[in-house]
């Protein structure tokens, strides 16, 4: 009971932040259940499989609304600091944790002092100095400063399948950023002058106190693998401590190629050897000095203590990340259940460490290594499990090159298991993967696990009292680690292996996962044959023939719009950012939203003109993104020229049910001159069959005030139910008598959230407020889709199906 009330709790928090969830009916579903089981538990006598059945499911339903009522509370209480507006402040913060170096900066998590009732986290953004070493530009660690910056709140693009940077900093409880300008440095005397001295009482506490000497160590390594004479300096800190800041970009592409930048997360095996390493010193120094201590107390008893708090210690010195964490858990689980002499399940072992980590961190489960690092564990008990039977089986005095081979055959088979079984995680988190990871994983993880990690961890070690056979043991490692690199460059040079982009919605996600699933159970639970069923399952769904479909894009100040319908797709425009160098709207935004639409291909591109916030990100994806034909208002080069024509009056699609048609530009010569570029955007006009309440769509490009007199003559008995706002909304655009004419249902502006143009503009809102026209806008509600079901169009804003991007 208690397992599944723990899956139940898991699955209950999973679902944090969701909305349109009926909290009053749920409570009173959660009341009848514990009714049930009390009432059950004293009255019913005999209890048969159906009666244990449903007592299970019952005890699941309740863990599950016990995790998702603590997982909001939690949530709930977090949101209410959160940062709305920018503005230009200063703020005064205490430097509690270690900075980050990126390409451009250097990220700083502070405590900031006088935001809120009690402190609030900050992530700061300061130049990057020349030098690691270098500390005129660096908040120092455990000083107090007075910032002087720019406030900037959280916003992500709300798109479907974009990394949601939003969720990111609720997850490490980060309230806001914050760019700085001018730094003043504060003793204690004058924090407590400002009326901070309970601030510096809390900090000087044994807690604090210990968190800052973990993270004064981190940086000492930092600077001393900084200025050895190393050639991986970068990857044999970020194997010690978790600190990437020395890692260049061409490692980082290389192991994310290789399919191996999990190794560079501090999980078990590091924390495990440290561990260890402590003990066998522990255990070598009881057998010379006390070997009698085991007469009295058992040995695995006198360990388990210094066991558990070495483990602690390296979680805190690596910042507790969450492959960590699970490992400390599992472990004081483990050693509890030693103490009390119970006996020790792996599976629900997991189980139970995942329940606790949730209980403590409930926001741990919107991170993606929260269920890679517990989905690689499942796994990995199933190969274990595997092995230990094939062990069983062997007699006594087998030989042992036969054990050595089938050590060998249970490492190779487990990394293809491994690949196999993440597949769907990866497809789902980073809808990439690296199918060279079987060999690169067969070559990295015993090379890493057996050799650098453990001499990382033995080097880290002598440091505090042998510096200079630190050193020496640091060199000896980056030789190591020579040796292996070489290999994967020979590797890198043969079969040049490059990510795939995988193009799967949720649905057949979940339903791949579903048939790993049951591959991986054990046998005579569910038959196997249901394998083939899932498979026809996953077929089926992607040849199913999908339902109208038109996603407004959140792309920021830009615009991107997907229109389908059973097999066909159109783009219209693309969106792009100022320099798509710096970031990419195309391989960002883009790529990513048609990888969950499960879209690895356009039919047609309509590129309503060439400006940059609405074709620049096409240009960066151009080579990535399969394209049968391209329609501009300009000429753009494209490697087949029959795959290109000018938009024009005229130009039709006709699909099933929906019919697509260009209005507008019909002045071919004064388009191909490239003249009046925003006036001569392709207009184009989709209506759908046979559905409500928005049946026909106006799609305006950036067109302005002549555009819509050229409409308004040319168009007079024009539907208009939605109407896409030319230029985002601008006052040069929608005019009263435009809108008056169509009147449409919904006006929907396609603009960035603090844009510096002031789009939508406050004449065209006042323009549609006084017509009656409500007004939608992706700054606002992120994407927004219209979606044909049962002859009627679901309206869905993106930001109204999370908590965190609607509040």
């Amino acid at each position: 009971m208690l397992l599944c009330f723990c899956l139940g709790w898991i699955f209950g928090t999973a679902w944090m932040g969701t909305t349109g969830f009926d909290a009053q009916m749920s409570t009173v579903l959660a009341l009848l259940s514990f009714v049930f089981i009390i009432i059950s538990s004293k009255f019913i006598a005999q209890k048969g499989i159906v009666f244990k059945t449903l007592s299970m499911a019952v005890v699941l339903c309740l863990g599950a609304y016990l995790g998702f009522a603590y997982a909001n509370q939690q949530l709930k209480q977090r949101l209410q600091y959160t940062v709305h507006q920018p503005e230009n402040t200063s703020i005064l913060v205490y430097v509690h944790a270690l900075n980050q170096y990126s390409e451009n900066s250097i990220q700083q998590r502070v405590m900031v002092l006088n935001a809120a009732r009690h402190p609030l986290q900050y992530l700061l953004y300061l130049p990057k100095t020349k030098t690691v070493s270098s500390s005129d530009l660096e908040l120092e660690l455990g000083h107090y400063y007075q910032l002087e910056g720019q406030l900037k709140p959280a916003h992500t693009y709300a798109t479907a399948g974009v990394f949601d940077q939003e969720q990111w900093l609720l997850q490490q409880n980060i309230q806001a950023t914050f760019r700085v300008k001018r730094a003043i440095a504060l003793n204690e005397a004058q924090i407590k002058a400002l009326g901070y001295s309970d601030i510096l009482y809390q900090q000087q506490k044994l807690i604090p106190q210990f968190r800052l000497w973990t993270e004064k160590q981190r940086l000492a390594f930092r600077v001393k693998i900084f200025h050895l004479p190393l050639a991986h300096k970068g990857l044999l800190l970020a194997l010690l401590t978790g600190d990437k800041s020395l890692l260049d970009e061409a490692t980082v592409d290389q192991f994310q190629r290789f399919g191996i930048s999990h190794l560079l997360a501090i999980s078990g095996p590091h924390v495990l050897i440290f561990a260890m390493l402590i003990c066998w010193i522990i255990t070598r120094c009881i057998r010379k000095f006390a070997p009698q201590l085991y007469l009295k107390i058992p040995r695995q008893f006198i360990l388990i203590w210094p066991f558990m708090g070495c483990v602690f210690v390296y979680c805190a010195f690596v910042g507790f990340e969450i492959p960590a964490m699970r490992t400390f858990i599992m472990t004081v689980v483990a050693s509890g259940m030693l103490v009390l002499r119970l006996r020790v399940y792996a599976l629900k072992l997991l189980v139970y460490s995942a329940t606790l980590l949730l209980l403590f961190d409930p926001f741990s489960i919107l991170s993606a290594a929260f269920w890679l690092s517990y989905g690689a564990c499942f796994i990995l008990l199933r190969i274990y499990q595997t092995l230990w039977l094939q062990q069983q089986s062997l007699e006594a005095n087998t030989a042992w090159w036969v054990k050595l081979r089938l050590s060998l055959h249970v490492l190779i088979t487990s990394q293809w298991k491994i690949f196999i079984a993440l597949f769907p995680m990866m497809a789902l988190f980073f809808k990439q993967v690296a199918w060279i990871a079987p060999l690169s994983n067969l070559l990295a993880i015993p090379s890493l696990g057996l050799v650098v990690v453990p001499l990382d961890v033995l080097a880290a070690f002598v440091n505090f009292f042998a510096p200079g056979i630190a050193s020496v043991l640091f060199q000896f490692n980056d030789f190591c680690l020579t040796l292996l690199l070489s290999l994967l460059n020979v590797i890198d040079h043969i079969f040049n292996p490059q990510l795939l982009n995988i193009t799967f919605n949720p649905a057949t996600i979940l339903l791949l996962s579903l048939c790993i699933f049951i591959f991986y159970l054990p046998d005579g639970i569910v038959p196997k044959a249901w394998l083939l069923l899932g498979l026809v399952a996953i077929c089926l769904k992607s040849y199913t023939p999908q339902p109208f479909q038109l996603t407004v894009l959140d792309v920021g100040q830009g615009q991107s719009i997907l229109v389908r319908e059973g097999r066909h797709s159109m783009m219209v425009d693309t969106g792009g950012y100022y320099d798509e160098q710096k970031f990419s709207i195309g391989k960002n935004i883009i790529l990513p939203f048609l990888s969950r639409q499960g879209l690895s291909s356009i039919d047609q591109l309509v590129l309503t003109h060439l400006d940059q916030d609405h074709s620049g990100a096409y240009f960066s994806i151009q080579d990535q993104l399969a394209i049968k034909s391209l329609y501009a208002s300009e000429h753009v080069a494209v490697l087949n020229a029959t795959q290109f024509e000018y938009c024009q009056q005229g130009q039709v699609w006709q699909w099933e049910n929906v019919h697509i048609e260009v209005l507008l530009p019909n002045n071919i010569q004064a388009v191909r001159a490239g003249a009046e570029r925003n006036e001569n955007s392709c207009v184009l006009y989709i209506r759908m069959n046979h559905a409500m309440p928005y049946q026909s769509y106006l799609l305006m490009g950036d067109a302005g005030w002549q555009t819509e007199y050229e409409l308004l003559k040319a168009y007079p008995n024009l539907q208009v139910d939605v109407l896409v706002l030319g230029h985002h909304g601008s006052r040069h655009s929608s005019s009263f008598d435009f809108l008056q004419h169509y009147q449409p249902k919904l006006a929907i502006a396609s603009a960035g959230k603090w844009n510096r143009y002031g789009h939508p503009s406050k004449e065209t809102l006042a323009r549609l407020k006084a017509l009656n026209i409500p007004l939608l806008s992706t700054a606002e509600k992120g994407s927004i889709e219209f979606k044909a079901k049962d002859g009627r169009i679901q309206l869905i804003a993106f930001r109204d199906q999370w908590q965190w991007l609607n509040h």
